[in-house]
């Protein structure tokens, strides 16, 4: 009895020593927090998407809202480094992602398989620069998550070693995970050519009543 004890111990032990402990971080920068249903949530993710100027990191267990996805696409047409690292299942076979369509856009993808579930839902915005942000909390890339969910989200600027942990956590998934290679859409290949034309513009995402609510953005008349 005494040497199952003892041997459960030493393997907690073990398993205690291989993880990291946290470090503090210099609490620098400015907060911004939202709270769904009640506030803005997606405005601050379209705001801090437009203001990106050299690179966009993205940890997403699950993108369907379409306005972030057009959001996405804007970024990465004025020359924003934009990269995504998704949830495998919930990419591949959850009927309403935008994961493929921003794939065949260009946008560079890669699908997390080594957890059960790649539950991150992080962007990390220009962190090569002085100012810049991470935006991190229970906030799925879904209409669900503004409409519907009780969620919350961090805006967190200006704080540089920070966005650095972030950044190379973002990296370290990234360097493990598998190259988006694609899902078989209905139609074939007319269909996935179809999908990948209309995916060429930034509002390809939109409804017809949110373009018309972006009009300005969208550059429709």
């Amino acid at each position: 009895m005494r040497r199952g004890v003892a041997l459960l111990a030493a393997c907690a032990f073990v398993g205690a020593a291989s993880i990291a402990l946290a470090q503090p971080l210099p609490a620098v920068g400015t907060v911004e927090v939202a709270f769904t249903p009640w506030d803005d949530a997606e405005g601050l993710i379209l705001r801090s998407l437009r203001e990106a100027r050299r690179s966009v990191r993205m940890q997403a267990y699950i993108l369907s809202s379409r306005t972030i996805a057009a959001a996405l696409q804007e970024a990465q047409s004025r020359g924003v480094d934009v990269r995504i690292l998704a949830d495998r299942e919930m990419a591949e076979q959850s009927d309403h992602s935008l994961v493929p369509l921003l794939a065949a856009a260009g946008i560079p993808v890669r699908l997390e398989t080594r957890y059960s579930v790649a539950h991150n839902k992080v962007m990390v915005i220009d962190s090569e620069g002085d100012q810049p942000l991470v935006l991190t909390g229970s906030y799925n890339y879904t209409w669900s998550a503004q409409a519907r969910n009780a969620e919350n989200l961090l805006a967190l600027r200006g704080n540089l070693a920070l966005a650095e942990a972030y950044r190379i956590n973002w990296q370290r998934h990234w360097d493990e995970a598998q190259p988006y290679a694609g899902v078989s859409l209905s139609g074939g290949s007319a269909r996935r050519d179809s999908e990948r034309k209309a995916a060429q513009s930034p509002c390809a995402f939109l409804t017809g009543a949110e373009k018309r609510l972006l009009a300005g953005e969208c550059k429709l008349h």
